[in-house]
């Protein structure tokens, strides 16, 4: 004859031992902390994958990259384009945009406001063509998408320019 034995542990109380609120003690913190480093995970999951999936969507076929060589290459024509002279070494770059023979360069000088630079290639050379300056709201993106194609700037590089500033 086998006989089985059902025990219930109070979750609290006095009745319970010094051994058994030891292992409740050490399992109530073992679960909130797997718990904390899940969600912490989903968290960081889902930054990472909205961040990606904005910036795919807006930017999709624009070059985005800021590296030593294209800050080599655009300083010197942002601090040629600007009226007041700044040295190329003090031009600070956000972000820079390429998309055909067309970019832009989201800057930041000691002389001016923050702005984005609009270059086109032209025979081989990038010839500064205009600057957009200012605050934007995420609402004003199909405003900035036209101003930049008034310019000649193609549809990616202007959906890309207005997600850049809106952000």
């Amino acid at each position: 004859m086998t006989i089985h034995r059902t025990t219930t542990i109070p979750i609290s109380g006095p009745s319970n031992t010094n051994e058994e609120n030891a292992l409740m003690s050490e399992s109530n913190g073992l679960i909130p902390r797997c718990a904390k480093i899940v969600m912490i995970g989903l968290m960081g999951l889902a930054t990472t994958l909205t961040f990606a999936f904005a910036a795919n969507g807006a930017c999709d076929g624009v070059k985005v990259d800021v590296t030593k060589a294209r800050k080599q290459e655009y300083a010197p024509l942002v601090a040629s384009a600007l009226d007041n002279k700044v040295k190329p070494a003090r031009v600070k770059f956000i972000t820079i945009m390429e998309n055909g023979n067309w970019s832009a360069a989201y800057v930041s000088t000691p002389v001016s406001d923050d702005g984005v630079m609009f270059f086109q290639t032209v025979d081989g050379k990038k010839q500064f063509r205009d600057v957009w300056g200012g605050y934007a709201d995420p609402s004003e993106k199909p405003e900035l998408v036209s101003w930049a194609k008034k310019l000649g700037a193609p549809q990616d590089l202007a959906k890309c320019f207005a997600e850049e500033v809106t952000e």
